[in-house]
């Protein structure tokens, strides 16, 4: 019999260790399952650690309501067993990397997996979250209703802003049904042809949920219907792919991603065309994200992704000196400073983790 974790809320000691920190201006960083500690740089020599996996388990979760709120240390390995044994799932797909990555490292990367241009990104599910400032202020934004938002939307914000902004102690997502029918086909065709395939089928509305060209194969998802599945299947033929393969992508447990060049991802506008990149390329999100493993300069990698609209991120560690995110133009930088002025005025929370500035 599968046995519950215990819920255990331990905020009062997050609040107390930030006041602490704010007290002496010390900085934070902030860690989960630190399964992500590769992306950004690297901490300040003398910045403390807080440990958040201790504040974890289901606050609350009615499956007729389509709404799971969780403490963030929360491990995301628990939060999809408890909405699978309910039927229900959480469509954005984040990484659990190997069962310890947390609620609050998944929101604050924002990293979402293979469904993510077909059902959105993990920002798109929060509904609200509870947020301690850098002033030790335990705050709750939006709720558990999507309409539920007033003045700065922080719950969205806190999404993708790698602890910068506060630490988040408690999220709220939308949650949704899983598919009543789920095959995966891939096909013989090159890159070209995949996606111009891939274009037909968004025309088609057919029932697409992830599409990742790798080594000549054109991998694809389909869920839905049982009908409308079916049906897609007898357009497209292919060869029968088992569905491990999408949480093997999503875990970066696939071949590709044990070459040990540099790992990047690049994320493109939709339908942006096929072109010559420096490495091994995999295509992933119908081509609008691009693992690229490459010796190539980062000025080189981000110049490409630039020139169509796009930016690259660097998943390999990266050396102090060095940002594996692509730099900000001036008038969002100051709009992220401002913000970052008003939740964290001491600079304690994970201070140049994305930015020098941040």
């Amino acid at each position: 019999m599968r046995q519950t974790p215990i819920p255990m809320d331990d905020s009062d000691r997050l609040v107390d260790e930030v006041a602490r920190a704010a007290l002496t201006r010390t900085a934070i960083t902030i860690r989960g399952g630190k399964s992500k500690s590769f992306l950004g740089r690297a901490a300040p020599a003398q910045a403390v650690e807080l440990d958040t996996r201790s504040h974890s388990g289901i606050v609350r979760y009615e499956p007729t309501e389509l709404v799971i709120t969780a403490r963030c240390g929360t491990p995301i390995s628990e939060l999809a067993a408890a909405l699978d044994a309910a039927g229900q799932t959480l469509p954005c797909e984040p990484p659990e990397f190997d069962g310890v990555a947390t609620l609050g490292g998944a929101v604050a990367s924002g990293i979402s997996g293979p469904r993510r241009p077909w059902a959105g990104s993990m920002r798109d599910f929060v509904l609200g979250c509870r947020l301690i400032t850098g002033t030790a202020k335990h705050l709750r934004f939006g709720g558990e209703v999507m309409k539920n938002v007033a003045g700065y939307d922080m719950a969205r914000l806190a999404a993708g802003s790698f602890g910068c902004l506060g630490v988040l102690t408690e999220v709220s997502l939308k949650v949704l049904p899983k598919p009543r029918a789920a095959r995966s086909v891939r096909l013989a065709i090159n890159a070209s042809e995949a996606m111009a395939e891939l274009s037909n089928w968004r025309r088609s509305a057919l029932p697409v949920t992830g599409a990742c060209y790798m080594d000549g194969w054109l991998h694809v998802r389909l869920e839905g219907g049982e009908g409308s599945v079916a049906s897609a299947i007898d357009r497209m033929g292919g060869d029968d792919l088992g569905m491990s393969f999408w949480a093997n992508l999503r875990e970066q447990c696939l071949p590709f991603f044990a070459d040990p060049r540099p790992l990047w991802r690049l994320s493109l506008p939709n339908a942006t065309a096929l072109m010559p990149l420096p490495g091994d390329v995999l295509l992933d999100w119908g081509g609008a994200q691009r693992w690229l493993k490459s010796d190539a300069s980062a000025n080189a990698i981000r110049a490409i992704a630039q020139a169509v609209g796009g930016h690259a991120i660097c998943y390999s560690p990266q050396a102090e000196s060095e940002n594996p995110f692509m730099p900000l133009p001036a008038p969002l930088m100051r709009l992220h400073q401002s913000l970052k002025a008003r939740l964290d005025p001491r600079a304690i929370f994970n201070p140049g983790r994305m930015y020098a500035d941040l």
